[in-house]
This record gives C-alpha cells, sequence and structure tokens, in this order.
C-alpha cells in the first residue's frame, strides 16, 4: 500500500474524504512531432481576439512547446499569440513558475520573463511570467484549445518589452 501527501493512494484509487475515487482522465500525451523553428525576424504585435475556436493574436491559448534543448520532447503548455507569419501563429510561452529569485541566472542564459499576473488560462488561477526571448512559431493545427483573452492594456505591455528586448 502506498501512500501521498495528497491522499490514500491504493492500487490505483485515491481516496478523497474517505470515499475512493477513480483516476482522473489524462489527457493523451501529443506525439513526438517535427517541431517548427522559433522566430527570429520583425514580429509585427497585432490584437484580434475573437473567440471563434480558432487561435487569433490577443488570445491564450493551450498548444505544444518544444524544449530547446531537444525539440522532439515538449509539453502542453499556455502560449501568448502575438501574431501571424502565415501560415502559422507567433507566440511567448507562458509558465507558472516564479523566475524572480533567478533573474541574474536567468539572463545570463539570455532568457527574459515578464510577470503577467493570473487569468483563464490557469484553472488554478496562479499568477504567470510570460518568456520574451523566445518567439514560437505554432502551426494552428496543433492548439488543443483557447485558454482565455489577454486583456488590452496587457497585451500592449507584453509586446512593447518583447520589442525593447528584441531592439524592434
Amino acid at each position: 500500500m502506498a501512500y501521498d501527501w495528497r491522499g490514500l493512494l491504493r492500487d490505483g484509487v485515491r481516496a478523497v474524504r474517505g470515499r475512493p475515487q477513480r483516476p482522473a482522465a489524462r489527457m493523451p500525451t501529443p506525439p513526438r512531432r517535427a517541431s517548427l523553428p522559433d522566430f527570429d525576424g520583425r514580429l509585427a504585435p497585432v490584437y484580434a481576439p475573437d473567440l471563434d475556436g480558432d487561435a487569433d493574436p490577443g488570445e491564450i491559448v493551450w498548444t505544444w512547446v518544444p524544449y530547446e534543448d531537444d525539440p522532439t520532447q515538449g509539453k502542453d503548455r499556455p502560449v501568448l499569440v502575438v501574431g501571424r507569419a502565415e501560415p502559422y501563429l507567433l507566440g511567448l510561452m507562458l509558465t507558472s513558475k516564479d523566475h524572480n529569485r533567478d533573474t541574474e541566472r536567468e539572463a545570463r542564459q539570455g532568457r527574459h520573463w515578464m510577470d503577467i499576473g493570473s487569468g483563464d488560462w490557469d484553472a488554478r488561477h496562479r499568477p504567470s511570467e510570460v518568456r520574451l526571448d523566445r518567439v514560437l512559431t505554432i502551426d494552428p493545427r496543433t492548439v488543443r484549445r483557447e485558454g482565455a483573452v489577454a486583456p488590452r492594456p496587457l497585451f500592449d505591455e507584453v509586446t512593447r518589452c518583447l520589442a525593447e528586448l528584441k531592439g524592434w
């Protein structure tokens, strides 16, 4: 019998407040796929959210993001769509991890983060950060779902900081 700190775990069934429950269904792991290279051109930010089921600039969507050190691996994460390079979307990945504690180390490694607060893109409404130094090229067909619309002032501040960092 194994136990974890969140509750009893017996034979794959978690006991929540004394009642056994079936484990939650897992989202299927996206298959390994050829990743698109990061965008390194000059971005023309566009704010055009339209919650129509398609990812649009100004929306925070969930999609598979490849790791930098091994593009055949990655994870599903929220991304702020900031523009287009037809037929692709351009986006900035979000994280709930706090990088403020390691700002100098992150900068030495070329990573720059900006706090953006919390929102509906995170089910637990945890504070998030957006990564400014890495602009992702996203195939719209890989977007899993829309998470939220970024408020216009936040979008403008993120894209202003992005342009400043990139020297545009």
